[in-house]
């Protein structure tokens, strides 16, 4: 560190202890003594065993399977250290739980504003994260947000670890996708190829009650005459098909966050069956859930590449087609900067909003 060192707190929660000691060593500093522990009754208890009165404090926390224990871990030790009368809070939360959630849905509510309040009120006073589902996430937060792109280390992945990558075709999973997949494809200097019509409906297809007058039961009240009212036409979407060339090249899928992996098997066999020799999955978080690594394993995807901004050993193990690339510089850099009051321009360098 640049400037006192001294003054600057590390701890980690239970998420990815190994990410954290990866940016410690990078930034020259040690973990800070921090026990994150469960009681015999499931509470979360937080002892942090040295002072943080007047220092900035760095709390190294992702959003991992257990997903709940992991919000409540990073709300205690935040509280904690706020307590604690530190100067600064600062979150790293390489992938921010619940940012899925940041839609209206039905009669539901938009989870990710709930936890950006709840982060708020624990104390936190900035956050870096990375790659959100939604950029639009950042204005839930009444403090700032740094969104960190993956985007390049993916890239460099390609250039250096994929052969014959020239003959590579950037291919969109669904339309939505699309920005980012042309993003990729304009820096590689590659074509593109849209997978339209996928049976699974989009979240801006999905059913949110918008559309639908209320029922309203027959009452002595003035009728308005909700009967004359249009009626939007029932979507309808096409087979699954590929928009774009793929025949003799490799295809390589780019996305944010893969999760359930129905969908991307599903395309990798479309891919196949129109002449992709070579399948290949890029995102930044690998959140990996339930068969996941099975499937990915049985299915025609050749690579799925993730970076460790979630731990995926288990499923590494599970199956040898996943394969990491490690961001943890990019984080310590990112702590550096923001310790030293140094600008945060440079790690956005050539890169566009749509990645």
């Amino acid at each position: 560190m640049d400037r006192g060192s001294s003054e600057i707190v590390l701890i980690a929660g239970n998420s990815h202890p190994d990410l954290a000691q990866k940016i410690a060593s990078l930034l020259g500093v040690r973990v800070g003594n921090c026990s994150v522990y469960h009681s015999s009754n499931r509470e979360t208890v937080v002892d942090i065993g040295e002072s943080v009165r007047g220092r900035d404090v760095y709390i190294i926390q992702t959003g991992s399977k257990d997903i709940n224990n992991s919000i409540m871990e990073l709300l205690i030790m935040t509280y904690a250290c706020k307590t604690s009368s530190a100067r600064n809070i600062v979150g790293v939360i390489p992938y921010l739980p619940y940012s899925k959630q940041s839609k209206m849905r039905k009669r539901g509510c938009i989870v990710s504003k709930l936890l950006a309040t709840m982060m708020s009120k624990a104390g936190l006073t900035h956050i870096i994260t990375m790659d959100l589902h939604q950029k639009e996430i950042q204005g839930f937060f009444n403090f700032p947000v740094d969104n960190l792109r993956a985007s390049p280390f993916l890239l460099q992945y390609i250039q250096e670890s994929i052969p014959d990558y020239r003959n590579a075709v950037i291919v969109a999973r669904n339309p939505g996708s699309a920005k980012k997949a042309t993003s990729y494809a304009e820096r590689l200097r590659l074509g593109i190829a849209v997978i339209h019509g996928e049976q699974k409906e989009s979240e801006s297809d999905e059913v949110d009650g918008r559309n639908s007058p209320p029922v309203v039961p027959s009452s002595r009240t003035m009728d308005v005459g909700l009967d004359l009212m249009p009626v939007p036409a029932a979507k309808e979407k096409p087979p699954i098909n590929v928009v774009g060339d793929v025949g003799g090249r490799i295809a390589i899928m780019v996305d944010d966050l893969i999760d359930d992996v129905e969908s991307f098997v599903a395309a990798a066999e479309l891919l196949k069956e129109r002449g992709a020799y070579k399948i290949y999955v890029l995102a930044t978080h690998g959140i990996l859930s339930s068969e996941a690594p099975r499937l990915i394993e049985d299915s025609a995807i050749d690579e799925v590449v993730v970076t460790n901004s979630i731990p995926h050993e288990v499923q590494k193990m599970q199956c040898h087609k996943i394969k990491t690339v490690d961001i943890s510089i990019l984080l310590a850099e990112a702590i550096r900067r923001i310790h030293n009051k140094e600008s945060m321009s440079y790690l956005f360098r050539n890169v566009t909003l749509e990645d």
